[in-house]
């Protein structure tokens, strides 16, 4: 079943320094394509506009994306999420990392319709929130701002500031059984049997 698209904008965030992969993720292949191409293809089924935020414009410039750089330096995977909403014509933006090859169409769908009038909704599972595969409202901007500038960087704390939807376990678990749904890949060993 193919997604129907959204007014909502997808934002794929391409910001990490890729200090323990010793090279940029977004080009590593899974299962015989690159983990941004597969990620790309995934938004692309589910909205209008996708925005890449990066450091390093100029690895992304053939990308079917609105490409933008972080306004903010040294403001982690916060100040990503903030420069896509910043750039982002919707109200609403989904928020995934360039390196989790295994999105589900069926789950993000959920999400969308999940959204109404919370300003985030976000995923948690035994291993904590999931913010590189939550929604995020525009109305956050202003919050994130202050907790940039506060040096308060951890994605989490804004989860209490905003009216926040949390997607329990057992709800995320009708939508998968392979468990690696926010699978991101951070080191040589995560690629092992994967690619």
């Amino acid at each position: 079943m193919i997604p129907r698209k959204t007014s909502m904008t997808g934002i794929v965030l391409c910001g990490g320094k890729s200090s323990r992969m010793g090279t940029n993720k977004a080009f590593l292949e899974v299962e015989g394509g690159r983990l941004i191409d597969r990620v790309l293809r995934v938004l692309g089924r589910h909205f209008e506009e996708v925005i890449m935020v990066t450091r390093t414009p100029v690895d992304y410039q053939d990308m079917d994306a609105v490409i933008v750089t972080d306004m903010i330096p040294d403001a982690g995977v916060l100040g990503g999420i903030y420069t896509g909403l910043f750039f982002s014509s919707a109200e609403n933006a989904f928020v995934a990392a360039c390196d989790m090859p295994f999105l589900d169409d069926r789950f993000i769908d959920h999400m969308i319709r999940r959204v109404k009038n919370y300003d985030i909704v976000v995923p948690m599972t035994r291993e904590g929130f999931q913010p590189l595969h939550a929604i995020y409202s525009r109305r956050c901007l202003p919050e994130m701002l202050r907790m940039i500038e506060r040096a308060t960087l951890k994605v989490s704390e804004l989860f209490n500031r905003r009216r926040t939807l949390v997607i329990r376990e057992d709800e995320i678990n009708s939508f998968t059984t392979a468990g690696n749904l926010f699978l991101n890949i951070n080191t040589p060993d995560d690629l092992t049997g994967l690619s």
